[in-house]
């Protein structure tokens, strides 16, 4: 079973990178994060090095961390400083071929598969910024809006359980732990790029899918503004929003609350864009929603010994967590316990959002 979970996670991985045309593989489209030629490798090595115990060549350490977009100044190096794609498909082959003769360790191989698919999501989202014409053209059914009355919604007060105490999970979704949660109004719907406009001619920072308030960037082309789609943004730009109508962002556990009874709609690699919210009212897929909950460690955190930093270097009070998912998760990461994160101001990712006011 994990060895198929394995497979299928790296036939995902791999046609992204078969959407790229080849000139494409050395851009480095978000500034702040390496060029696309690093994860071609990444992945490898990143299962390498956990899954063998440590490095084993030059490739394993080149390709062994990536960027977060927090820190001082951005990458300088050049297409020029990174070995050959040839190079790299020949090492990715060597460390599947290793990794597929070893006894599968069950909590190893979990953070093998949904590392590379987290990455399946950062590496879309990269490639959504670059210019269409660099990517092969991929069609997808259009979904209409449906009929669907806004407004927000009553939350009544009540308790509600955060994180994990069994099961597989990463080290930040333990422990598990009830908080009572007051009552709160939510929005029946995430805030459209037609609500945000609103907010953008009245002087808010635009998003970054947007190429002008008339035109929206897709994964492959560029399209009229679609008004019902819910609306990516920066957390900083999402609290602007909200402050802006006097209200405010839900903390992780209001989210929780309010989300208990939805299910997963568009996630799940089904789709490259968002639908119109009346046809995605949920609160997992259709994109992420930002909190005000700084990421922090829940009570009994502790980090894995074999990944000691993958939470834990982010608990820094400029990271804000996401929850639920976008077009581009996984199903394995849309358990209610599961947590995403960006610091403020990273305006790349499908993360939208919801007001409440208390």
């Amino acid at each position: 079973m994990l060895a198929e979970r394995l497979t299928e996670a790296r036939r995902q991985t791999d046609s992204l990178f078969e959407v790229l045309k080849p000139e494409a593989l050395f851009d480095r489209p978000v500034a702040e994060r390496h060029r696309l030629i690093f994860y071609l490798g990444h992945l490898e090595a990143f299962d390498g090095n956990l899954l063998r115990g440590g490095p084993e060549s030059e490739f394993d350490n080149l390709f062994a961390f990536g960027i977060d977009p927090v820190g001082e100044g951005l990458p300088t190096d050049l297409p020029k400083d990174w070995p050959s794609v040839e190079e790299i498909r020949s090492y990715n082959q060597q460390v599947r071929t290793a990794i597929d003769r070893l006894p599968a360790d069950e909590l190893l191989w979990n953070v093998a598969i949904e590392h590379r698919l987290m990455h399946a999501e950062t590496l879309a989202y990269l490639l959504h910024q670059l210019p269409v014409e660099k990517k092969f053209f991929q069609p997808q059914v259009e979904v209409l809006s449906e009929p669907g009355e806004g407004g927000m919604v009553k939350t009544p007060a009540g308790t509600v359980t955060l994180g994990l105490s069994e099961g597989f999970g990463w080290d930040n979704e333990f422990d598990a732990h009830t908080m009572n949660v007051g009552e709160f109004e939510i929005d029946r719907y995430k805030v459209t790029n037609g609500d945000y406009l609103k907010f953008v001619r009245e002087g808010g920072a635009p998003p970054v899918f947007w190429k002008n308030e008339t035109t929206y960037r897709t994964m492959f082309e560029e399209i009229p503004m679609p008004l019902d789609w819910p609306v990516y943004v920066s957390h900083a730009q999402a609290s602007a929003y909200a402050k802006w109508l006097g209200k405010s962002l839900p903390t992780e556990a209001e989210w929780q609350l309010a989300s208990q009874s939805s299910s997963a709609g568009n996630a799940g690699f089904k789709r490259w864009d968002p639908v119109p919210v009346t046809a995605d009212p949920g609160m997992v897929g259709n994109g992420w929603e930002w909190t005000s909950s700084l990421f922090e460690p829940f009570p009994g955190f502790k980090p894995f010994p074999f990944y000691p930093g993958y939470s834990a270097n982010f608990f820094d009070g400029q990271h804000y967590v996401m929850k639920g998912g976008s077009a581009r998760t996984a199903e394995c990461l849309l358990r209610p316990s599961f947590r995403n994160w960006f610091q403020p101001n990273y305006p790349y990712a499908y993360c939208g959002f919801r007001c409440v006011t208390r």
